[in-house]
């Protein structure tokens, strides 16, 4: 089952530039940064209370992020939700019928196993199941 908001992600054209405004917001520096060649993004992490803020920059124009901005200026990508298990809370949604993107969870940034919702499915709101890697 889903425990808590994980994180939000926030596409931005650059994380340099995006970090100032951020840092100056949430009071707080950034915590972690990493590029996730696999999705063609590069993220950069802050901490806000139990949850964080995920920034994404695009890093080839063929990926998610890059598509997103193409068609928005920037701002709320999607919703990310912490789960228990989320092979099997993968195979509940499919059963309650939401539209998978991922049937199966693949490797994602600050050290998790993700796998997302269709929007279609989800009253138009990019959603992302994230469990932490067992080392």
């Amino acid at each position: 089952m889903i425990k808590r908001i994980e994180h939000l992600g926030i596409a931005v054209d650059s994380i340099e530039t995006a970090l100032p405004v951020f840092e100056a917001l949430l009071g707080s520096k950034v915590y972690k940064e990493e590029i996730v060649e696999s999705e063609g993004v590069r993220t950069a992490f802050f901490k806000v209370g139990e949850s964080k803020i995920e920034l994404l920059e695009a890093t080839n124009e063929d990926s998610a992020i890059a598509k997103f901005l193409s068609k928005n200026k920037g701002g709320f990508h999607h919703i990310a939700f912490e789960v228990d298990n989320i092979d099997d809370e993968l195979k509940r949604l499919e059963y309650e019928g939401f539209q998978l993107i991922h049937t199966t969870p693949k490797s994602g940034a600050d050290n998790k196993r993700i796998a997302f919702l269709h929007p279609k499915s989800t009253k138009g709101m990019l959603v992302e199941l994230c469990q932490e890697k067992i080392s």
